[in-house]
């Protein structure tokens, strides 16, 4: 998969998402990194936090909750990045402490906190840790918040989706003229000389296929579609018998535009070969579930409108 969060046109059993950057995925401190770390001794679970550097807000019902210059991100191993704000930091009366309590495996108990705020509330919205040993005093007298629970977050005054920007994640697109053939069976769906080739942090490379070079009654689209926070909505494709095994941003966030309405392939459901070699999935691409956030107002991600206005 490709770094996706769900679409509530998505059923729960199917509900898939995708980790990437530096604790996510292939990443250095995720679970099934790509390289390996040249000192003994490195546990299997690395916690990692730095200050944000960003101002960051969150709203709930209508109302700031909290907006910070001092927010901390919390790096854990196949985990989104979570941001901590300064509780000094929360509007008057905004956070509910509550009688729940949950034990972090490295960080000790956790109070939970009922989130409330103008028209809205979030039970167990928020969450602090108030027994954090010695080296991880940097998140003392800090709250995190469930990002699904809130209404929106924003840096500075624009919205970021999915959980908290991490600094650590980049996507970088390459035009290419290797060649990349589709196969399913003796067919061939696409043959390609000029793809695109999507590097993003944490994943093995994606290929993407101009649509002229795909033959167009092969795809059947399916209901099947996933949100990404740094792409946009991508819709899904069978071919023959093989469920999801293309999709396609046909309409993507706008920093994304070089790959709008192409497709790519999953090399575990068709044959796809690259300069005549067979591409495979890489272990550790696994898939956790998310999904939309919360209350989202698509005009606020630009070219998701067209998206959902009925591209498919």
């Amino acid at each position: 998969m490709h770094g996706a969060t769900n679409l509530v046109t998505v059923p729960d059993s199917n509900d898939w998402s995708e980790n990437v950057g530096l604790s996510w995925q292939q990443g250095p401190l995720g679970r099934n990194p790509n390289g390996q770390f040249l000192v003994p001794g490195v546990p299997d679970r690395v916690l990692y936090a730095e200050p944000l550097r960003r101002r960051l807000r969150a709203e709930l019902g209508g109302c700031t909750i909290v907006q910070s210059d001092d927010a901390v991100l919390l790096f854990e191993p196949g985990r989104y990045p979570v941001a901590y704000f300064p509780i000094a930091d929360f509007a008057e009366g905004a956070l509910k402490p509550t009688s729940h309590r949950s034990t972090h495996p490295e960080l000790g108990e956790s109070a939970w906190y009922e989130v409330v705020a103008g028209s809205g509330h979030a039970a167990r919205g928020a969450w602090q840790h108030i027994a954090l040993p010695e080296q991880a005093t940097i998140l003392d007298g800090k709250v995190a918040l469930a990002w699904r629970a809130m209404d929106g977050f924003y840096e500075e005054d624009e919205r970021i989706l999915g959980h908290a920007a991490d600094p650590y994640h980049r996507i970088d697109i390459r035009h290419t003229s290797r060649h990349l053939v589709v196969r399913v069976g003796d067919r061939v769906i696409a043959d390609s000389t000029s793809p695109l080739v999507l590097y993003e942090s944490g994943f093995a490379p994606r290929w993407y296929v101009p649509r002229a070079d795909v033959v167009a009654d092969a795809l059947v689209p399916n209901s099947v579609q996933t949100f990404c926070p740094y792409k946009g909505i991508a819709s899904y494709y069978d071919i023959d018998d093989a469920r999801n095994a293309a999709w396609s941003y046909r309409s993507p966030l706008d920093d994304m535009a070089a790959i709008a309405d192409l497709v790519s392939f999953e090399p575990d459901r068709v044959d796809v070969t690259l300069d005549g070699q067979r591409l495979e999935l890489e272990p550790g691409q696994n898939v956790t579930s998310h999904g939309i956030d919360r209350n989202l107002d698509i005009g606020e991600a630009g070219a998701l409108t067209a998206v959902l206005d009925g591209a498919s």
